[in-house]
């Protein structure tokens, strides 16, 4: 991972260091901090707190060609249950975060074109939605939810004892389709906007509909899908294109 120690001598890794510094700090003193109203508090992590997690996941971005993704990942997901059995929370949160998005990036050299991240981005909320309303997601959620909050990433709410959770799979695809977007030359910026306002936008919905939970991934695949549809739509025509010559 000599690329990770380069990153962090940059500008980028500066900027990577003082937003971790500074949400580490907020994870330690948010329960201790002023209750919000039900709205207020949507809009604090819709708005500020989970654009400024996954601000984590940009930063990181130039990672997603460097090798030894996947080990560094696995020790990170090892680090995570330690400081689960620790009752480190907050470091495991980020040990979490660090090994889905690691995991992520290492999952991305198994895909030949863009058009196969595309496929999954249209599979997967079928999948989701699945899980969380009939499946193994909403068993866990409604049954075990100790098991949920364990594996889960926690959002702290200002004055709160519960923080928000998102699950895994839904951390993971946001680092597979932000590195799939540098990598074939997408909307880069646009698709992380897209996506970290989509998580906040699944919160809402699940707030206004009086729901425990909504699955992400529809709006997360949409985030990903929608800014890049033209160039995702190219790239099927050329496709075509191409098999159409090899043929003749």
């Amino acid at each position: 991972m000599g690329r990770a120690s380069a990153l962090l001598k940059t500008p980028r890794g500066a900027a990577f260091l003082a937003l971790l510094a500074v949400l580490i700090v907020y994870y330690a003193v948010a329960e201790s901090l002023p209750n919000m109203t039900l709205w207020w508090e949507v809009a604090f992590l819709g708005v500020v707190l989970i654009p400024a997690i996954f601000g984590i996941t940009w930063l990181m971005l130039p990672l997603w060609q460097a090798k030894g993704l996947g080990l560094a990942g696995a020790a990170f997901g090892a680090l995570a249950v330690v400081c689960e059995i620790a009752s480190l929370d907050i470091l495991a949160d980020f040990s979490k975060l660090a090994a889905l998005t690691l995991i992520s990036f290492w999952f991305l050299g198994f895909f030949e074109t863009v058009l196969w991240v595309a496929l999954v981005a249209a599979i997967i909320p079928l999948v989701d939605a699945f899980s969380v309303f009939r499946g193994p997601t909403g068993h866990i959620v409604e049954e075990r939810p100790s098991i949920f909050e364990t594996i889960a990433f926690g959002f702290p709410v200002p004055g709160e004892a519960e923080p928000a959770r998102l699950g895994p799979p839904d951390l993971m695809f946001f680092g597979l389709f932000l590195a799939a977007a540098a990598r074939w030359n997408l909307r880069v910026v646009w698709t992380w906007v897209a996506m970290a306002a989509s998580f906040g936008t699944t919160l809402a919905l699940a707030v206004w509909l009086d729901l425990s939970g909504l699955p992400a991934l529809p709006l997360l695949s949409l985030g990903f899908l929608i800014p890049n549809a033209d160039l995702i739509w190219r790239e099927i025509r050329g496709a075509r294109l191409r098999r159409a010559v090899t043929d003749e």
